[in-house]
């Protein structure tokens, strides 16, 4: 089977790429932003490239499915737009010509839904609403990958955690920042970090399991639910990871939180609550979550801080949700 990965030089592709090494006759044809360099694959360039030049593209690797990892999390609204909405437009359409019969596994975010409501579970049934640019893009990509017309499925994917978390996420960042005081005293006793309310809940998933979850969709036999949320199915306060974290670097300083923004982000003041219900992604795919939190937390810290996002397009990944940036 030929699997197009796109997308993996990025933090989640990383690991699906991981994850499809594992399975027996299975090759991945090489393929990214830059033709050039060590082990440089075709180029792809889904922000920029035309329906025709990536379908030529899509004829030379001859997938027999293609999963889609790019996105942007930051930048401005026209970058966003060109990654998340146009991005997987113009992939629909080369592959509409290229390789009709080809299964796309697209990367969605569970910011397409947008504020949830407190002690509730959102399925994939439910409104979206987003509120800024990033979910906005994100589920203009949805509608288009929907609507193409071709074996496809978007997972919805939660706040990822685990080994490699690149410092754009809040995870991530916090890591990083706890680094960095351990590094100035030693366990960073006397150091205060400043970070944003951290009052909200969120929905986190370990990055080893988004990457299970897209294996497993596309080797599926048969067709699948047009969207399944890939999430780790509670919803858990932001400040309790952070002092998890915390816990876990032997971390001996004070951290204060400015309760004028929640997250750090203006995006996220307004997105008090995120909780995806996974019960479809179970029954399409046999899928649940097998790291804890714990687990995903001590798997980031013992990383290392080596997570630097997308090496191939810096902040092109599709990580992102609202309420994911750092404090």
């Amino acid at each position: 089977m030929r699997i197009l990965v796109l997308g993996r030089t990025g933090y989640l592709g990383r690991h699906v790429v991981a994850h499809l090494r594992g399975l027996p006759d299975t090759h991945l044809p090489e393929a990214g932003r830059s033709s050039t360099g060590a082990g440089a694959g075709l180029r792809v360039d889904l922000a920029a490239d035309s329906p025709d030049r990536l379908a030529k593209t899509l004829a030379e690797a001859a997938p027999d499915a293609v999963i889609n990892c790019a996105g942007a999390t930051g930048g401005d609204a026209v970058t966003l737009a060109e990654v998340n909405a146009r991005g997987p437009a113009a992939l629909c359409a080369a592959l509409r010509q290229a390789a009709p019969r080809a299964r796309l596994v697209h990367l969605g975010s569970a910011a397409e839904y947008g504020p949830g409501e407190p002690g509730t579970k959102v399925t994939e049934t439910a409104a979206t609403r987003p509120l800024g640019p990033y979910g906005a893009t994100k589920l203009a990509g949805t509608a288009a990958v929907t609507a193409s017309g071709l074996d496809t499925v978007v997972l919805r994917v939660g706040n990822p955690v685990g080994p490699g978390a690149p410092p754009t996420g809040l995870p991530g960042r916090v890591a990083a920042l706890l680094r960095e005081a351990g590094a100035a005293t030693g366990t960073g006793t006397g150091t205060m970090l400043r970070l944003g309310d951290l009052s909200a809940y969120r929905d986190f998933v370990d990055v080893r399991d988004v990457a299970r979850a897209a294996v497993l969709a596309v080797t599926a036999a048969g067709p699948l639910p047009a969207v399944l949320n890939i999430g780790g199915g509670e919803a858990v306060r932001v400040r309790d990871l952070v002092h998890t974290l915390a816990c876990r670097a032997g971390f001996g300083g004070r951290i204060e939180e400015d309760t004028g923004t929640v997250g750090g982000s203006a995006r996220s003041a307004a997105v008090s609550w995120q909780c995806s219900d996974i019960t479809a992604a179970g029954e399409a795919l046999g899928w649940r979550p097998s790291y804890t939190l714990e687990e995903s937390l001590a798997a980031l810290w013992a990383d290392g801080g080596a997570g630097t996002g997308d090496t191939d397009a810096p902040g092109r990944d599709a990580t992102g949700t609202e309420g994911d940036r750092a404090p």
